[in-house]
């Protein structure tokens, strides 16, 4: 029998694979996205094409994001194991991650360069950095075991 250090953890999930991680990776992938369309509208000399998937980019990881927040938020509450040092970096690593697009979101919704030039492409580095230390940080523990 297991006892309660080697029992894993009962998260929110679907056929045993949780949902946080199955969310995790599409907010992880827009946002990486963002940064590289931003490069490219840098170096395109302003094709609003660039500009206009950075958008959708943000959107979707925006939405996938606040999902997968949500879930964690959850899933952190109701168990007590990923209360270590690495879980609470994970959480606060991808809550900042969504907060930096959320604004990152606004300042692209102005108009051509002004978008992505300046502010923009900082907040997309800056954003792209945070999620990408969040899902590196994210616990094996958080994982249900088969």
């Amino acid at each position: 029998m297991a006892t309660s250090a080697e029992r894993p953890i009962s998260l929110i999930s679907i056929a045993r694979h949780p949902i946080y991680s199955m969310l995790l990776p599409i907010s992880v992938v827009s946002f990486l996205g963002v940064l590289v369309t931003d490069l490219v509208y840098l170096k395109s000399g302003g094709n609003l094409l660039w500009l206009a998937f950075s958008s959708w980019l943000l959107f979707v990881g925006l939405l996938f994001g606040a999902i997968a927040a949500l879930v964690l938020l959850i899933d952190f509450i109701r168990s007590r194991g990923i209360r270590t040092g690495t879980g609470w970096a994970h959480l606060l690593c991808f809550y900042a991650a969504l907060l930096v697009e959320l604004v990152s979101i606004f300042i692209h919704s102005r108009d051509g360069w002004t978008a992505v030039a300046g502010p923009g492409i900082i907040l997309s580095i800056v954003g792209a950095g945070l999620i990408l230390i969040a899902a590196w940080l994210r616990r094996p523990a958080m994982e249900i075991a088969p």
